[in-house]
């Protein structure tokens, strides 16, 4: 049996294939009810989304916020994703895009009711370890005082309980137009399995009530890990060019740890080399 990780107030990565927001069909009708209305706008927040190139994003501190509906068209449950660091306020000084106390006030049963969906979740706190990002970004929501922008759209299959656990180690896929870039002279923590396949961390996980901090977590290495699986190996890599991530055909191939730290496959149709 694998191991199931609970993260209190975490997404769960049970990403299969994500698609990036098609505008939704409202149905027309005059009974259609306020909350299937609001959902259905929610659905539309990547409609108009554009390409932005974010800088000095290392170790910033971020939050996703998911709201998981209906797709009127398939019945299955999607949800569009919103993440703090893309906002028209840009990085702070203090690399903090979404300051704890603020993150400890959300409300997910309100959020629920205000948007009228199904589930409300979050990842996080989270520090980002690419130097920078390309994506396109969609509506910028405000939840309790924390702006996040729409980045994508998951598709959680039956998961109606919302985006509470997740499987560590094991992969799954998110549509994403996106390109992440960790330059020359960053130092990266890598995973690598036993079929020959490299893992970057991406997303190193803070949560409301910290373990460790990363440094912590870098210099403990392969010490902090209880469940890993047999014959894979921990990491630490300072990069001697730069690694360009750029998905092929937008398809991301992405995995949590036992920590709920998120890595993102490296080497052919995922960045330009395997470090």
């Amino acid at each position: 049996m694998k191991t199931k990780t609970t993260i209190t107030l975490a997404i769960a990565l049970v990403f299969i294939v994500a698609s990036c927001g098609k505008k939704s069909e409202k149905s027309g009708s005059p009974n259609e009810s306020k909350d299937t209305i609001v959902a259905v706008n929610v659905l539309n927040d990547g409609v108009n989304a554009k390409p932005v190139r974010v800088e000095n994003l290392h170790l910033t501190q971020f939050i996703e916020i998911f709201l998981a509906t209906p797709d009127p068209k398939t019945g299955k449950l999607v949800a569009p994703c919103y993440n703090t660091l893309f906002s028209p306020d840009g990085i702070p000084a203090s690399k903090i895009t979404a300051p704890q106390e603020l993150v400890e006030g959300l409300d997910f049963e309100k959020m629920k009711q205000e948007y009228g969906v199904k589930g409300a979740s979050l990842n996080g706190p989270k520090l980002w370890t690419p130097d920078y990002t390309d994506i396109e970004m969609g509506e910028v929501r405000d939840f309790n005082g924390i702006k996040a922008a729409w980045i994508a759209q998951l598709n959680m299959g039956d998961n109606a309980g919302g985006v509470s656990e997740t499987t560590p180690y094991k992969t799954v896929t998110i549509f994403r137009k996106s390109e992440l870039g960790w330059k020359k002279g960053t130092t990266v923590v890598l995973l690598d399995d036993t079929e020959g396949n490299t893992y970057i961390l991406k997303g190193f996980q803070i949560g409301l009530k910290p373990q460790f901090t990363y440094e912590q977590f870098v210099a403990a290495g392969q010490s902090n890990f209880k469940n890993l699986p047999a014959g894979w190996k921990f990491r630490v890599k300072t990069l001697d060019k730069d690694l360009i991530e750029t998905p092929k055909d937008g398809i991301a191939t992405i995995m949590a740890d036992e920590f709920f730290n998120v890595y993102d496959k490296t080497g052919p149709g995922m960045s330009n080399y395997k470090p």
